[in-house]
């Protein structure tokens, strides 16, 4: 894999070098591992394409529509939606308020991104806690949608503290960067 990988976090330079210290190893690899998941989840809208273009045409053309198709779209979908978090935040394309944050000074922005940090941290280990008891005792159940096709609902509802752990991961790291911590002494724009 190119080091392109990191330009989203790393200010956008493509073919920036990679890093030499090891903190910023770490941070490269969970960069790698949220672009992986983020790119390898995206193509999963062709499975959800398929599965509804295979309904329509079931349904449509010989009056047999399938018990699994609308289950698979909404399985496949969710799973894609928990893991982008992780894949947006290395590219930084969450929705912020700019009006306010972009008037202030880097070093008051830096102040705003600590202290809404906690709230940031709170809200990942709600999702990988809350979710990580839901997913164990979905399993242990062996817990089912309770309709025609009756999937287990289990792997869904592990992609919740999975996501958490990618979304937390990628959070840290990106302010440690931008507070000019593990950047090999270059600060992240």
């Amino acid at each position: 894999m190119s080091s392109d990988v990191n330009a989203g976090a790393a200010g956008g330079q493509p073919g920036r070098p990679l890093p030499s210290s090891g903190l910023a190893r770490v941070f490269a690899g969970i960069d790698r591992i949220n672009h992986w998941v983020g790119t390898a989840w995206a193509l999963t809208v062709i499975i959800v394409t398929g599965a509804v273009c295979y309904e329509v045409l079931m349904r449509s053309a010989f009056g047999q529509p399938t018990v699994w198709s609308n289950e698979v779209t909404i399985y496949v979908s969710a799973c894609a939606y928990l893991v982008a978090g992780g894949y947006a935040m290395l590219y930084r394309r969450h929705v912020r308020i700019d009006v306010l944050y972009l008037a202030m000074s880097p070093a008051n922005q830096r102040r705003l991104d600590v202290a809404t940090f906690v709230f940031f941290v709170a809200y990942c280990l709600t999702l990988i806690y809350v979710g990580g008891q839901q997913a164990w005792g979905a399993l242990l159940q062996w817990e089912t949608t309770g309709t025609p096709w009756n999937p287990p609902i289990w792997p869904v509802k592990l992609m919740i503290p999975v996501s958490g752990v990618l979304l937390l991961a990628q959070g840290t790291v990106n302010l440690l960067r931008d507070l000019g911590i593990g950047t090999d002494g270059a600060r992240a724009a």
